[in-house]
């Protein structure tokens, strides 16, 4: 097929209470899509990638930390980061987020690094 059409993102995955839920929408040589749902006061500590990676916002706010700043984002709010580039979010309300991770040319897979 030439195309891939995911119609409703949120309703991929549900937020789950008290918790963290991640799924992989697509995965391809230059591409990952992964689908995280986070309760209110939920995140993801410090961390890495090996790819460069998009964050966008789809419901929820959160509040992000990278490159010695801390943001806020909505759901209006995109964000690319550099492969090695260290970040933290944490979910200020139940909210969704959708990680793109650009692969190389060579189709690594992406690995997050701990902190």
């Amino acid at each position: 097929m030439p195309y891939t059409l995911i119609p409703d993102l949120p309703a991929r995955a549900e937020v789950p209470e008290q918790g963290t839920l991640s799924r992989v929408l697509h995965a391809d040589e230059r591409l990952r899509l992964v689908l995280f749902a986070f309760d209110a006061g939920q995140g993801l500590t410090e961390h890495t990638a090996s790819v460069p990676a998009v964050l966008q916002v789809l419901s929820g706010r959160f509040r992000v930390t990278t490159g010695g700043a801390t943001f806020e984002m909505g759901s209006e709010a995109w964000l690319r980061l550099d492969a090695q580039e260290p970040h933290s979010l944490v979910a200020l309300e139940p909210a969704r987020l959708l990680l793109t991770m650009l692969l190389g040319p060579s189709g690594s897979r992406p690995a997050a690094q701990g902190r």
